[in-house]
């Protein structure tokens, strides 16, 4: 209606510097959000980078200490096969039942050295108040040789001096104790030998 009544504005564009103004400030605010993308995306890379630079870290400090441990356990081996090999003069190896398992109290006898190399594999884990105590079995009576503590499944491997008294080592024994052991036999045991 106010075409036909004559009565309205006629159509005019905006100035030119009105026009170069707003796309001025939309160039900038895209030019702030374009700036705030980039921060935050160099941001997130360094966190990642940081995130996975710590972790790589712990990581190989993890598999050197595992490596350092599988050299030493190794080395371990390695002493215990010499000294097997080079010395042993006797073998007995004594099956032996503990909780329902099997296993075995294997003695690498030294004459010359007057040592044993022990290594009892397959025991049934102790009790968290007792522990297994080796005997000597000797003419004076039966002398303690050792007190192991075997909270885990894994292998035990001692090296046991025979006594150093004039006693005469005639066999060896094995019996479940208190934890701190005892100085004669009290418990029930594992096994007993005469050699």
């Amino acid at each position: 209606m106010s075409d036909w009544l004559g009565m309205a504005a006629r159509p005019r564009g905006p100035r030119p510097e009105l026009k170069a103004q707003v796309l001025a400030r939309a160039r900038e605010r895209r030019g702030r959000r374009g700036r705030w993308s980039v921060r935050l995306a160099a941001a997130a890379g360094l966190l990642l980078v940081a995130g996975g630079g710590a972790w790589s870290y712990r990581t190989v400090i993890a598999l050197q200490a595992e490596r350092d441990r599988l050299l030493a356990d190794l080395q371990g081996a390695r002493d215990s096969l010499a000294y097997v090999v080079g010395t042993t003069s006797r073998v007995i190896q004594i099956p032996v039942s503990t909780n329902g398992r099997v296993g075995a109290v294997t003695i690498f006898a030294d004459s010359t050295k007057h040592r044993w190399l022990v290594r009892c594999e397959g025991l049934a884990p102790n009790q968290p108040d007792q522990s297994y105590q080796l005997w000597f079995i000797t003419d004076k009576g039966m002398k303690s040789a050792a007190v192991m503590a075997m909270d885990t499944d894994s292998p035990m491997v001692l090296a046991l001096d025979m006594p150093q008294d004039s006693s005469r080592v005639m066999g060896a024994a094995m019996s479940i104790e208190a934890r701190q052991g005892s100085a004669e036999p009290k418990g029930p045991m594992v096994f007993q030998l005469n050699l």
